[in-house]
């Protein structure tokens, strides 16, 4: 018997099969079977077996339930997890033998779909193959940016203690310094003190010597004189003669009675010991505390801002301290510049703590100025501040003007709003070619530099782009404008509301002009510079770009218009075609005929049009000095116009009478227009 899950019901489905071979063997036999949904398979029906058929939909039908999900069931599309995962060379796993054809969630684990029914895996949630390699990749991605933002927060706690490294490094470093120059100091007022005693004791035993040896002297002497005398006494006593003995012992007598009345020096000169001299330390205790008071540091220096270190709102901060300096955290003070006050403006400053020599300093407003200075405080005391640096925050997106963007087969001209209420530095254009190689955010090409809020671009014909525009400050680039779609098929513009006549109004996407029976008193017309004053007219932006441009207008054979280019500087209280900057197609009602003429200067040909045209093309080739019109729905040429235009000349369009007229750029232009 052979099981069969499909829609959540099992079919029973048996026969009896007996067949034999050519060889008189009996052979397996298998019959197509089409479940419910369609879905063909192949049952094994062992021969000589006797099976009892079950119509499918009665009460003796056999039901089945599996567990899956709605997504599951929807996605299985027929019979038993019929797609192309659940299948094995197009059959369901009936044995054990087969390969898995369903994933048991609960055990996670592949598995044959019978043993959903009769199988370990009865209660258990079981799903197709497909969907639970889906669900599985669903989760493989989930814990794999998981992982990836793991591995992001490690590589920023990797920085940011690779930066506390460094910084402990420099304070070991400028604390080392201060230890050996400490104790260089020490060491040298130590051996100065040596030598000064050494020195006094020096000087104060040559004098003990020099007094000892003076006195030595003296005794000696007194000693010869005393033994001379003796030595005479001596002569004198044995001398026999009583004259001479008397006459000379007088003499004597005397001498030695002066000499006896010398008191002889019986104590020394000098003391024996040496003064003890009190050596006074005091500075070196000093010196000696001083070692563990760490000098108030000077002021730190700011840097000035790196390029492309600033975001829409944020600022990488940065500033230096000298080396010989020790810093245990720094005070970061910040106050932003407004145009309406001096930058000393009693606008209060923000503070905050920070240990190392940087900081980003977020929830700041986008293209703005701040000031930034930092103090630095240790144990001693704190440090003068620094002087002040101005930052700026990475600019707003600009905002493409798509109104007044204008584009043909070779260039377009894009226009923007900057965006932001202070100038920027700069614009950067991004062109990324829409093909069927290559992506939308695959950029082609960059334009830098641009100095003002437009860029003409040379582009490659009858190709799509998207436009982004950035702007530019020291704090690097914002982001992306909102893209903008270039397509360099024919030529696209708009008109221009500003140059239109009063009693003309423009619809709102600025491709169809009306002029309605409503005639408006000349008080309360409004005219500038710009509009037209006498022609009830408009001009149109064209790229300023010597190539070759087409569009088309839609007329109406019951209105009188006129049709064609002019100079930026025509005449605006002139009418359109009757002076020498403009050159236009007129279609004038009479009372027996259309009229046509093709007016520059205020002269026209004789030209007859017998068919009224319903769609105007425009072609002008600045190459070969050529301005065409044609009847588009007929392919029919009208008229050319040959001159050598010396400037750029806008599209031109007016009414004579109450009417409209539908601008239908962006056309390639036919290949009819290419012979005349």
């Amino acid at each position: 018997m052979d099981v069969y899950e499909g829609r959540g019901r099992l079919d029973v489905i048996a026969e009896e099969v007996n067949a034999s071979d050519d060889e008189g063997h009996q052979a397996w036999r298998s019959r197509p079977l089409v479940d419910i949904d369609g879905v063909e398979n192949r049952a094994r029906v062992q021969p000589g077996s006797s099976f009892q058929r079950f119509s499918v939909g009665t009460d003796e039908s056999l039901h089945f339930d599996p567990c899956m999900s709605e997504e599951d069931e929807e996605s299985a599309d027929g019979g038993v997890f019929a797609d192309s995962e659940g299948l094995v060379d197009g059959k369901r796993a009936l044995t054990e033998s087969d390969p898995p054809d369903v994933f048991c969630a609960d055990c996670q684990t592949p598995t044959h779909a019978f043993q959903k029914s009769f199988g370990p895996h009865k209660s258990h949630r079981v799903i197709l193959m497909s969907a639970a390699m889906q669900e599985t990749k669903k989760n493989v991605s989930k814990t794999k940016g998981k992982l990836e933002e793991k591995i992001t927060q490690m590589e920023n706690f990797a920085s940011n203690l690779e930066e506390i490294f460094i910084t402990v490094e420099d304070n070991f470093g400028r604390q080392e310094q201060n230890l050996e120059q400490h104790y260089n100091d020490v060491l040298q007022t130590l051996s100065q003190r040596y030598e000064e005693s050494a020195s006094a004791l020096e000087n104060e035993k040559k004098v003990k010597l020099e007094s000892l040896y003076s006195q030595l002297i003296c005794c000696g002497k007194m000693m010869d004189t005393t033994k001379e005398l003796i030595e005479v006494a001596q002569k004198l006593y044995r001398t026999e003669n009583k004259c001479s003995f008397l006459r000379r012992v007088m003499a004597i007598m005397k001498r030695i009675e002066e000499f006896t009345k010398e008191e002889p020096e019986l104590k020394l000169a000098t003391s024996l010991e040496f003064e003890t001299l009190t050596a006074d330390f005091s500075d070196i205790k000093h010196m000696m505390d001083s070692i563990n008071i760490v000098p108030a540091p000077s002021a730190p220096v700011m840097n000035p801002q790196i390029p492309n270190s600033a975001s829409l709102t944020s600022l990488r901060v940065c500033w230096s301290l000298f080396s010989d300096d020790t810093v245990e955290y720094y005070e970061l003070y910040s106050r932003p510049i407004s145009e309406d006050m001096s930058v000393e403006s009693g606008l209060e400053a923000s503070m905050v703590k920070v240990k190392e020599t940087h900081y980003t300093v977020t929830e700041l407003v986008p293209n703005a100025q701040y000031e930034f200075w930092v103090t630095a405080t240790n144990t001693t005391g704190i440090s003068p501040s620094s002087e002040k640096a101005v930052y700026m925050t990475v600019p707003a997106p600009p905002i493409i003007k798509p109104q007044e963007c204008t584009s043909c087969p070779d260039a377009a001209l894009i226009r923007w709003d900057s965006g932001n209420t202070n100038p920027v530095d700069s614009y950067t254009v991004e062109l990324a070619e829409i093909g069927p190689e290559v992506g939308e955010s695959s950029i082609t090409e960059s334009i830098v530099a641009i100095p003002t809020c437009e860029c003409l671009i040379q582009l490659q014909p009858g190709t799509r782009y998207l436009v982004y525009v950035r702007a530019v400050n020291i704090g690097g680039p914002s982001e992306r404008s909102q893209p903008f779609t270039v397509v360099t098929i024919g030529t696209f513009f708009h008109l221009l509301e500003d140059t239109a006549h009063p009693c003309l109004s423009i619809s709102e996407d600025g491709f169809t002009m009306f002029y309605t029976d409503d005639e408006l008193p000349l008080s309360e017309m409004a005219f500038t510079d710009e509009s037209f004053a006498r022609c009830v007219a408009v001009l149109g932006d064209l790229i300023p770009i010597r190539s070759k441009h087409y569009w088309e207008v839609e007329v109406d054979p019951n209105t009188e218009y006129r049709i064609g280019v002019a100079y930026e500087d025509t005449q605006r209280n002139a009418y359109l075609g009757g002076n020498n900057a403009s050159w236009c197609m007129r279609h004038v009602l009479t009372p027996s005929r259309h009229k046509y003429e093709f007016l520059h200067n205020g002269w026209t040909p004789d030209i007859r049009i017998t068919r009224h045209p319903l769609r105007i093309g425009v072609a002008l080739d600045y190459d070969h000095g050529k301005l065409s019109f044609f009847n588009a729905d007929l392919e029919q040429h009208l008229y050319t116009f040959h001159c050598q235009f010396l400037h750029f000349v806008h599209p031109c369009f007016a009414l004579d009478n109450p009417g409209a007229l539908t601008l239908v750029n962006g056309t390639e232009a036919p290949n009819y227009t290419k012979f005349t």
